[in-house]
């Protein structure tokens, strides 16, 4: 009887000892070394949160979405997209001159900058900042919740979700631990890119009658992907410049940019390539037809 008593006490205490170093870890990682500022503020207490909001983000996007409208009509949401787009353009617009008031403009290296995790009032307004980049980051999954509503599935593609999912993950992190300095120029950037991309969608949903204004779509990805080489160099840049901002930030900055290029450049060669090539095809068919009725051969 001791001796199986004994059996269990072992598996018990390794059992203990487990539960006592997972414990230790996530304190590491969600209170030590993260940064106390932010701690309080919305979803940034630890990851649930914003796990929870992407799990359901999936969850509806892939299942219960598709199986609420499979025999339902697709809805037109006029009246919400564009107060929604329009609002998403405002946001982007004033986090970006956020960004640039506080930081970028007035205080800032363009080489390599730290980030100041003191409490002073300039160092609060960038990391104030940083968070409501991540919250607008959140806001933006609606954009493929509308797709399932509208029954766009074309739209919701690997990329689409993939993008929306990571930025809303990675901006959690960013907030969490590195609340300011070089990759707040990143937030700059990409919301430059969200004013122009929230106005076509405004625009685009106004109606089909706007469509004919609509030429320059591509453009956008364009923008994008100097978006993703700019991300990607900006942020090499603190290999070569020690200023005590994180190397370890790159892990984040570097695969990702390289990931978002290739995946974005592949879309732009699919979407618009593809379709110069067939329109190309279209109007030699075109020209070809025409010849044969007027009883010429092509030679």
């Amino acid at each position: 009887m001791l001796q199986a008593l004994a059996c269990i006490k072992v598996p018990l205490v390794n059992m203990a000892a487990l539960l006592d170093n997972s414990t230790s870890f996530y304190d590491y990682l969600f209170e030590e070394i993260s940064d106390p500022r932010v701690k309080d503020w919305l979803l940034m207490k630890n990851p649930s949160g914003i796990l929870t909001i992407v799990a359901a983000y999936l969850y509806f996007v892939f299942i219960f979405g598709p199986k609420y409208m499979k025999n339902r009509e697709p809805f037109k949401l006029t009246y919400i997209l564009v107060p929604y787009n329009f609002l998403q353009m405002l946001l982007s617009a004033y986090i970006m001159f956020e960004h640039l008031d506080s930081s970028w403009l007035r205080h800032y290296s363009w080489k390599c900058q730290p980030v100041d995790y003191s409490w002073t009032p300039h160092a609060m307004r960038v990391a104030r900042g940083v968070h409501l980049y991540h919250l607008a980051k959140v806001s933006e999954l609606l954009d493929t919740v509308f797709f399932v509503f509208r029954k766009k599935n074309e739209q919701i593609t690997f990329l689409h979700v993939y993008h929306h999912t990571m930025m809303s993950l990675v901006t959690w992190g960013i907030t969490k631990y590195i609340a300011g300095g070089q990759i707040t120029l990143i937030a700059v950037f990409n919301s430059f890119v969200h004013i122009i991309m929230y106005f076509y969608y405004m625009v685009a949903a106004c109606g089909p009658q706007y469509q004919k204004y609509l030429w320059w779509k591509k453009y956008i990805t364009t923008i994008q992907l100097l978006q993703f080489v700019f991300t990607f160099f900006h942020s090499l840049q603190v290999l070569f410049y020690d200023c005590g901002y994180p190397k370890s930030a790159l892990f984040i900055t570097i695969p990702n940019s390289l990931l978002f290029y290739f995946l974005f450049s592949d879309f732009y060669f699919k979407k618009y390539n593809k379709s110069s090539s067939s329109k190309q095809k279209l109007l030699a068919s075109e020209s070809e037809s025409r010849i044969k009725a007027n009883g010429f051969k092509k030679h």
